[in-house]
């Protein structure tokens, strides 16, 4: 069967090319005689692995070096609880609630202090992101919380937030390594992986030194003291091994696709087709207001559910998969992250033509 065009917003697409590596190294990884799921997580072959994965990333979002990377797992959920516990001095934080993952983060921190919502964009099912110029940051903040990208509902911050001095934390799973970012401006960022990286099992965090610390809330468990997992170099436990090594294969292909600016570039260019086409469609609508639509998430309706419907099943058929929008919003979604090529944004506009004219 022909591979489809995959939509999904996670775990999504990823590049064909480490796909293929992969599968020639199955077996036998470089002469080892085993499969990477196979290996010793302590082996000199995996050690090479997981190092050469730091230092791409590294590599790609120029970070300095008083930050930690760190490889974890418990995916991105997992972060709504160690963020707090590892963060909170004065156990107070404020958070910025732009959507649904921003609001379980929200939720979850509460059980750890006294968190504010000092802005959301709730009135308006999440489909603009709140000025941020000038917000009643809490003078004790430990820190100001922000999710980058909205998934579900296709919006994105163009400008960071003014956090007036206090940290600022950003769960970038959706749009890592769409484009450059600048990692000073953060205290600490991360990133489930299986959106633009690799498959589900996988969180990297990116912290700033100063702030692994030890005394950190006592009941934090082990696992979750970034501390723990800094001092071990992602290494305390056994890590998700394989999933780190299909993260390295993604490093090193966005290095060979020219980093981070020409991604951007090459993502405003997908992105566009599809928007213009939304802009001068008659049947179908964007959700989002203009200047803060995703580059990554792309969520569209009809107007007429029975329609939608209709159009997910239709596109489906054609080999346009996964375009059937979260269940809290319904419509449809295009997730075009960094490995979705740029034909398959063009072949599902032509197919978007082909219907709103059957179906005008």
């Amino acid at each position: 069967m022909a591979r489809v065009y995959n939509f999904s917003a996670g775990p999504s697409v990823l590049p064909e090319v480490v796909l293929k590596e992969a599968a020639e190294e199955m077996m036998d990884y470089r002469g080892t005689g085993m499969s990477v799921m196979e290996m010793s997580h302590r082996s000199k072959a995996y050690d090479t692995i997981i190092k050469e994965a730091e230092q791409d990333l590294r590599d790609l979002m120029d970070i300095p070096d008083n930050y930690k990377v760190l490889f974890l797992q418990g995916g991105a959920s997992q972060q709504f609880a160690a963020i707090p516990m590892n963060l909170m001095k004065n156990g107070v934080a404020d958070y910025i609630i732009t959507g649904q993952w921003a609001k379980k983060a929200y939720e979850e921190a509460k059980k750890y202090g006294k968190v504010n919502a000092i802005a959301s964009s709730a009135d308006k099912t999440f489909s603009y992101i709140p000025d941020c110029s000038d917000l009643p940051v809490s003078e004790d903040a430990d820190y100001v919380y922000i999710c980058h990208n909205n998934t579900i509902y296709g919006t994105a911050y163009h400008t960071l937030p003014n956090t007036k001095g206090k940290i600022l934390v950003a769960d970038m799973s959706s749009d890592i390594l769409s484009q450059p970012v600048n990692v000073s401006d953060y205290g600490l960022i991360y990133f489930g992986v299986q959106k633009n990286v690799g498959p589900a099992g996988v969180v990297v965090v990116i912290i700033r030194e100063d702030l692994i610390r030890d005394d950190v809330m006592p009941f934090t468990p082990t696992m979750l003291k970034y501390k723990t997992q800094a001092d071990n170099d992602s290494l305390y436990n056994t890590p998700p091994c394989y999933g780190i090594y299909i993260c390295g294969k993604v490093f090193k292909w966005v290095k060979e696709m020219g980093g981070l600016t020409a991604m951007k570039a090459h993502n405003e260019k997908k992105a566009a087709i599809l928007y213009d086409f939304l802009d001068s469609s008659k049947l179908f609508k964007g959700t989002v207001v203009k200047e803060d639509r995703s580059l990554m998430n792309v969520p569209f309706v009809t107007g007429n559910e029975e329609l939608d419907a209709k159009f997910v099943k239709e596109a489906t058929a054609a080999g346009f998969v996964n375009l059937k929008g979260h269940r809290t919003v319904g419509g449809m979604r295009a997730s075009i992250y960094n490995a979705m090529p740029i034909e398959g944004v063009e072949k599902l506009v032509e197919f978007m033509k082909a219907f709103e004219e059957a179906n005008s």
